[in-house]
């Protein structure tokens, strides 16, 4: 099976088991978002950028948690997606971790407080390379994240510093309200140029990537 198959075939599984969240947190006791909430900004001067494309023609935003089985299928598509387009496309992360996973708000804010020592996309791609080791579990893996720190060569007490700091959790869900005024109900959701975009394939998202920038 050819590269490009297998990402596509990973996709749509993706957005199938997408589904079935968005499913589960609509049928919680969550107050559903109001369809005329206040538009927030898509990408924000402190959201984080994977990368930056200086003539500023295309920006590819994902809302995720790092809990998600969805994000996580995806996540390959979303690297390969920046090897082919890095030079051309800004790709932007921001957090979105859902009520219904117990440790998703704690991977962020593990992601945040490395994202404070320069290491953001090390401990992001750490989360997805070991996602089924603790993720679906109902016991705090706060344990396991300051070892992933360990493990990357972080500075231990600034990042317990950074990972307790109210401040850090307060940026988290700066995330998720944006992500709630835009209309983001489940991940992973993607904004391209800041219009919400709901490919069902890898190709979908290529041909959307191209037609920005044509």
């Amino acid at each position: 099976m050819s590269r490009g198959i297998r990402l596509s075939v990973a996709l749509v599984v993706a957005f199938v088991v997408g589904l079935g969240v968005l499913l589960l947190v609509n049928r919680s006791d969550t107050e559903p978002v109001p369809t005329d909430s206040v538009a927030a900004p898509v990408v924000r001067p402190d959201s984080h950028r994977l990368n930056t494309v200086a003539d500023g023609k295309a920006t590819f935003v994902e809302f995720l948690d790092f809990e998600c089985e969805a994000c996580r299928a995806v996540y390959p598509a979303i690297e390969q997606l920046r090897t082919d387009y890095g030079d051309r496309v800004s790709f932007v992360v921001r957090y979105f971790p859902l009520p219904g996973h117990f440790n998703a708000e704690r991977a962020a804010r593990a992601v945040e407080a490395a994202a404070g020592q320069g290491r953001f996309e090390q401990m992001y791609q750490r989360m997805y390379d070991t996602q089924a080791q603790w993720g679906e579990q109902r016991t705090p893996k706060d344990e396991v994240f300051r070892g992933y720190a360990a493990d990357l060569g972080l500075d231990l007490a600034a990042f317990d510093a950074a990972y307790t700091d109210p401040a850090t959790l307060d940026r988290v869900r700066a995330d998720v309200a944006d992500g709630e005024a835009l209309g983001v109900q489940g991940t992973p959701t993607f904004f391209l140029n800041g219009e919400k975009i709901e490919p069902t394939s890898y190709q979908d998202l290529t041909d959307a990537l191209d037609a920005a920038l044509r």
